[in-house]
């Protein structure tokens, strides 16, 4: 699991007083660079080799501003050139949200999915979700 604290900005808050819901999806894709290292340790978008596919994200319950907000990051499958990353936010030992993010390993160049290599499958196995 890779881990994230981040305290929400007054600006994060809506109308009802608690986070905004669009704001979980742009923090889940911010703690999923743990994640694109592995594929780019640098993180050099000339060399940028991750598509994303698809991505939901489940209410569980509210956030709120001044508290702190911790985003863990796992991998939840691994398959021939696909892989889904598993999030959830937790505040106060509350998980509060949490989401799925469908990606892509991918050639720019070619336009064409690639073969996610088995060096980089055994790092990501060290992260995977379990619901023990």
């Amino acid at each position: 699991m890779f881990s994230e604290k981040l305290m929400p900005r007054f600006s994060d808050t809506d109308a009802l007083g608690h986070i905004n819901n669009t704001l979980l999806p742009v923090w889940f894709e911010g703690a999923r660079d743990p994640v694109f290292r592995l594929f780019m340790p640098e993180l050099d978008t000339k060399k940028w080799q991750l598509i994303l596919a698809k991505i939901d994200v489940e209410f569980h319950a509210q956030l709120y501003y001044a508290l702190e907000i911790e985003i863990r990051t796992y991998i939840g499958r691994i398959g021939g050139s696909s892989f889904t990353v598993y999030q959830e936010a937790w505040q106060n030992n509350i998980k509060c949200a949490s989401g799925t993010a469908v990606m892509v390993h991918f050639c720019f160049e070619k336009q064409s999915s690639l073969k996610i290599p088995e060096i980089i499958k055994e790092k990501m196995k060290v992260h995977l979700f379990s619901q023990e």
